[in-house]
């Protein structure tokens, strides 16, 4: 995994703050893997209850993550029990890797 300690603290505290702390969160994507460079944060998160709007609360994430870790491209895919699946759902769940 290409985040410092200090990353995963802040991504998982911005996470909690926004979402709760019944989330399960992912880093996913080239960050996850080691040999590889450069690269966005990818974040899978998935709660427990239904939110009134997935797309805003993933927009409120990545701003704060932005702001707490500088300017880096942060994508968020958010996951409620009205989400339909989908292929990018199964494929950060299966390599991503736990924060």
């Amino acid at each position: 995994m290409r985040l410092t300690r200090s990353e995963q603290r802040i991504i998982r505290a911005k996470t909690n703050e926004i979402f709760g702390d019944d989330v399960e969160l992912r880093l996913f994507g080239s960050r996850a893997d080691d040999t590889a460079r450069g690269g966005d944060i990818d974040l899978y998160v998935q709660v427990g209850h239904v939110l009134d709007n997935r797309a805003a609360a993933a927009s409120r994430l990545a701003a704060a993550l932005q702001m707490a870790l500088g300017d880096q491209k942060i994508d968020v895919v958010v996951v409620d029990p009205e989400t339909p699946p989908q292929p990018i759902h199964r494929a950060a769940r299966a390599g991503g890797i736990a924060l």
